[in-house]
């Protein structure tokens, strides 16, 4: 299945390590070394999270270099009454969906010089068949492409509960809508990827 990169409060080094609030707050106290060691924390787990939302990586890389500049810009408006992941996650998921409206922007643009009208046409993506699947690498990568194309708002919740592993409060936390809200979405997500993923889940 697809790489996890589990978030785990942001402390993948144990309970020993210095938390993420206490790093936030170091930095606001002018510690610098204290945001590098947020960057090494969080930049790969980001990554993979903007990853599944865009499908590139150098956009993906791009995203999370702009989150760490505006948590560098920023980093006074953080008030330790929430997670510091839950806050640092909400600016990379707001970033990684004002990419793929721009995205959208740039393929109406197009579509529209070239003459044609702004309807959205499914064009052969060039894949391998089921029948050519024949290792998990490429199953990864076939799972990773159908969770890219639901809607982003099943989508962010799909990432983020089922690989970035976050509990439904904090979604709801990062993405701003009731718990209610993230159980259906996140149930209605995973059953569309059910549906266009049932000749991999068979096998």
């Amino acid at each position: 299945m697809l790489d996890k990169t589990k978030h785990d409060g942001g402390r993948p080094g144990g309970a020993n390590q210095t938390s993420d609030e206490e790093l936030i707050l170091r930095f606001q106290g002018g510690d610098l070394y204290a945001f590098e060691q947020i960057v090494r924390r969080y930049k790969e787990p980001l990554i993979n999270f903007v990853y599944h939302f865009l499908g590139d990586r150098v956009d993906a890389e791009d995203v999370v270099q702009e989150t760490f500049l505006r948590v560098y810009r920023n980093k006074h408006l953080y008030r330790n009454i929430a997670k510091f992941s839950t806050w640092i996650y909400t600016i990379a998921s707001n970033l990684a969906k004002t990419e793929l409206r721009r995205r959208r922007r740039r393929r109406l643009f197009s579509i529209s010089q070239m003459g044609f009208d702004n309807r959205d046409y499914d064009l052969p993506s060039g894949d391998a068949t089921p029948e050519g699947i024949v290792d998990g690498g490429m199953k990864e990568s076939i799972i990773r492409k159908a969770i890219e194309t639901l809607p982003t708002k099943f989508k962010e919740v799909v990432i983020l509960r089922d690989v970035q592993e976050f509990s439904y409060e904090e979604i709801g936390e990062i993405l701003d809508i009731p718990i209610g809200t993230v159980k259906s979405r996140v149930n209605r997500g995973r059953s569309r990827l059910q549906k266009k993923l049932h000749h991999l889940l068979d096998k």
